[in-house]
């Protein structure tokens, strides 16, 4: 079968080129990353994404939010969430902003500039997780930073998006009815769920599974959990990883959490989390680079600005040292899968020209790429600089 040839090629390009990276001192998954481009589409043609590879990425980025999940302490969160809101607003408003101007100093229409804008808002934690995992820096105040203003700014995200459908009157339905204040309130039901998920079924559960005579009970009923409310997210209108990264906070208060991240761990890295981060760069093409080169420069260099400027202002309104807002910078550059989503429903629902769409697609990678250098960059510098 192909995708088992696609799989052995995509689990041994990703462990070769992420050990490489990893003995010149940088990220691993940077390797990852680059064996997709490598074997897709771009360079060598060997393997393209299809639906086994969507199936197996999709399922890669839920796992990854959920051990983030479950390696991050709620008191911090709820500690940080002001700066979260902050950092995630001004990284909201700053994309659509800059990169809607530029858009519209292109020739293109108003509310297609703005929605490229909303394109470029979106900030994806994995990659920035998997950097700050590889330097123990999840659990610093920088890290907990990031990953709070990623999930806020995956639920401005979808807001946003929502009221621009709502008030272009165009684009996909965002939610379960047409009714946008109706979705609203559905979503907020949803947060609701969360907590009593957090606060009451979730303990529950656990509690039922350890009593099961099945190996590996408490795994898979923490799997079920997150793979469910992962699933209902999407229902309602937000990303599965809104419900995965919840998910894994809901599993850490319970006494089986460090089993459940073990297990998750061996089998998220794997296999899934690769696959994942491989998919990535097997949306890389080189058409049309030379035509859209200029557009592509500006849009990449708006879009690493605009996000590290609001991350690094956001964090110094908070007090941060300026290399602890710097990395926080760095850490919500990244847009990855998120980027990737909205700009599909741009191009399906025709919200911006089609022609461009493999532009977008290119600084989105190229964004995606590069964020796990400058975010290593500013780790390795803030480490330096502390004492011994």
């Amino acid at each position: 079968m192909k995708i088992i040839s696609d799989l052995i090629l995509i689990l041994l390009t990703t462990t070769l080129l992420s050990h490489l990276f990893a003995r010149f001192n940088l990220p691993g998954v940077i390797g990852e990353l680059l064996s997709g481009i490598l074997l897709g589409p771009a360079i060598l043609g060997l393997v393209h994404s299809n639906e086994v590879i969507s199936i197996f990425s999709n399922l890669g980025v839920i796992l990854l939010m959920f051990l983030a999940g479950l390696k991050s302490d709620l008191d911090l969160l709820k500690k940080y969430f002001a700066l979260s809101l902050t950092v995630a607003t001004i990284g909201v408003i700053l994309p659509v902003a800059f990169i809607g101007l530029a858009c519209y100093c292109f020739h293109m229409a108003i509310w297609e500039a703005i929605f490229i804008g909303i394109v470029f808002s979106a900030t994806s934690v994995s990659i920035s997780v998997e950097v700050l995992r590889d330097c123990n820096q999840l659990q610093t105040r920088a890290g907990i930073a990031i990953l709070g203003a990623a999930v806020v700014d995956d639920i401005l995200a979808v807001i946003v998006l929502s009221l621009f459908t709502t008030f272009s009157h165009e684009g996909g339905q965002q939610g379960l009815t047409k009714n946008f204040g109706l979705n609203l309130l559905i979503e907020l039901g949803y947060f609701i769920g969360v907590w009593l998920i957090y606060k009451f079924v979730a303990p529950y559960f656990m509690k039922v599974a350890r009593k099961l005579s099945v190996n590996y009970s408490v795994v898979i009923a923490s799997l079920v959990l997150v793979l469910t409310m992962a699933w209902a997210a999407e229902v309602v209108g937000l990303s599965a990883v809104v419900g995965a990264f919840f998910g894994g906070i809901a599993i850490r208060q319970t006494p089986d959490y460090e089993n459940v991240r073990s297990s998750v761990s061996a089998i998220g890295y794997s296999i899934f989390i690769p696959v994942f981060f491989a998919d990535i760069g097997l949306a890389m093409t080189f058409h049309d680079f030379g035509k859209n080169l200029l557009f592509i420069i500006l849009l990449t260099i708006l879009a690493l600005l605009s996000k590290f400027w609001g991350g690094e202002l956001g964090s110094r309104l908070f007090h941060f040292s300026k290399g602890e807002a710097q990395i926080v910078g760095a850490g919500v550059i990244s847009r990855g899968e998120v980027a990737l989503i909205v700009a599909q429903i741009g191009i399906t629902h025709h919200l911006f020209p089609a022609g461009i769409y493999s532009s977008l697609i290119m600084v989105i990678i190229i964004t995606t790429v590069l964020s796990p250098v400058i975010l290593n960059y500013f780790i390795q510098r803030q480490l330096s600089d502390e004492p011994d």
